[in-house]
């Protein structure tokens, strides 16, 4: 029986990328009781490690910031509350990976993450060829529309990859660089002195203890590390996109994708008639997505919202609904829809899909206001595509790292400083990829230069990430004194 909950759908528009239903929460619960409290005793705990860099949060930020880090000369340590790196591009089953080029078909988010491509087997990837990238030929476009990498006509670099790939691949070029990974640890409390961040306390099946670093760099993609220091953030919501939304992302094998999306670009009365169907029958219900095979697809899972991502409630709640969802999905997909006669669940992802809980107030940030522009920030340390054709690339502040006063601490990743609307794209993997880079490059010359991370010289940091690879606006002058120095 079809749950009872509301149903709105975003329109994609210039400024959001995606058409996508969004359901709304209908299941308000009762206050938790007070219960009162319990005394812990004071004691003291091991220091389990010592370093130069700390990173909390093995995601795609927290990989690139570990890699760019340790390559920058830092000695790094990794702390990770789950088994892999990559968070939710593998755990998380974000398997498709949002546009890298800009729409002239210009590869922009380069650095680690072209690197990653370049490295990742050929039958790990999906995608267009690179020839096709900013093409506007109408076939290519609607061929490739359908299949997550083309967007307003024009096709674009946004491939689809195997998460058990990325996962080691990304674990490899950490260890690679004699970064110390510590798997199944959760940073519980950073250690703060004198308003500046020295380390944190983390917990295992060790128990407590702590590893001191010289900067540490929050990844943890909810804020978790400088909220809990006491830095400044803030949490509203662009109510009509989906950055706020919560669910958890699943993979049918044994289906045929090819002949999904002749149904649902060949049929497109059918494919509507289908969803209404869809949703009559199942309440909260998704359409599937090509994955980096054609016998596997890819749910992003229902988009729920009015949920917390920091209430432990909530996210028990968005868990049951999306698995209960699952089964639902398989039952009516394998009855109603061409090529999944023989679907059957193959994984639902272990880590709940979080787009936003907490945004940093930096020191910069990226705004709505600049998008137009087009203009190289002062301090820029990446560039990210526009959301459409209507804007000129962005430029990503180092500002939007640092926090408006708390010292030995960077933030990179969603939780970056930004504006509720510019953060439906910097939320994305690619981005994710980009600001990590910066953050541990920054972190890395923070302590070569023994200074607070905002006191960063920016002509050597950008002099240092466009050595590492990444792609930046012309900046001559800034290479020539970083290499004369």
């Amino acid at each position: 029986m079809a749950e009872n909950i509301g149903m709105f759908s975003t329109e994609r528009t210039s400024e959001r990328i995606l058409v996508s239903d969004v359901f709304e929460r209908k299941d308000q619960r009762e206050p938790r009781p007070d219960l009162g409290f319990v005394q812990e005793a004071s004691r003291q705990i091991p220091v389990y490690h010592q370093c130069d860099v700390l990173v909390v949060g093995g995601g795609p930020s927290g990989t690139a910031a570990a890699v760019a880090a340790a390559r920058a000369g830092a000695s790094v340590a990794l702390l990770e509350r789950y088994n892999h790196l990559g968070g939710l591009s593998t755990g998380g089953l974000v398997l498709w990976i949002d546009r890298m080029t800009d729409w002239e078909g210009k590869l922009v988010i380069r650095g680690f993450a072209e690197e990653i491509f370049n490295r990742l087997p050929a039958d790990a990837i999906a995608g267009p060829d690179q020839s096709d990238w900013g093409s506007k030929d109408a076939a290519k476009a609607a061929h490739w529309s359908q299949r997550t990498a083309a967007y307003h006509g024009v096709v674009t670099w946004s491939p689809t990859i195997d998460p058990e790939r990325l996962k080691l691949l990304s674990q490899e070029m950490v260890l690679e660089e004699n970064v110390k990974l510590i798997y199944h640890s959760w940073a519980a409390e950073p250690l703060v002195e004198n308003n500046t961040v020295i380390g944190v306390a983390f917990e295992s099946k060790e128990g407590r203890m702590a590893v001191k670093a010289k900067v540490l760099i929050d990844a943890t993609g909810d804020g978790d590390m400088f909220a809990r220091a006491g830095a400044a953030y803030t949490n509203d919501i662009e109510a009509a996109d989906v950055h706020h939304c919560m669910n958890t992302a699943w993979l049918f094998g044994g289906v045929d994708m090819n002949r999904w999306i002749e149904f649902k670009a060949g049929q497109p009365e059918a494919f509507t008639a289908f969803m209404a169907k869809g949703r009559e029958a199942c309440g909260l219900f998704e359409r599937p997505f090509v994955s980096w095979r054609d016998d596997i697809a890819l749910f992003m899972g229902p988009r729920q919202t009015g949920y917390s991502a920091l209430d432990v409630d909530d996210l028990t709640a968005v868990e049951v609904r999306s698995h209960r969802a699952m089964a639902q999905h398989l039952d009516f997909y394998k009855q109603q829809a061409p090529g999944f006669e023989n679907a059957y669940l193959m994984l639902s992802a272990p880590q709940i899909g979080v787009r936003h809980a907490r945004r940093l107030k930096g020191t910069g940030a990226v705004l709505r206001e600049q998008w137009p522009l087009g203009v190289a920030l002062p301090d820029e340390i990446a560039i990210s595509p526009a959301v459409s054709p209507n804007f000129p690339n962005i430029s990503i502040p180092y500002g939007a790292l640092v926090p408006e006063s708390l010292d030995g601490l960077l933030a990179c990743g969603r939780h970056l400083s930004c504006d509720r609307n510019s953060h439906g794209f910097m939320r994305e993997i690619p981005q994710c990829w980009l600001t990590g880079q910066a953050a541990g490059v920054a972190a890395a010359l923070a302590v070569a230069q023994k200074v607070q991370p905002r006191a960063v010289d920016i002509h050597a940091l950008q002099a240092t990430l466009i050595a590492q690879g990444a792609y930046l606006r012309p900046q001559a002058v800034h290479v020539q004194t970083a290499e004369t120095v």
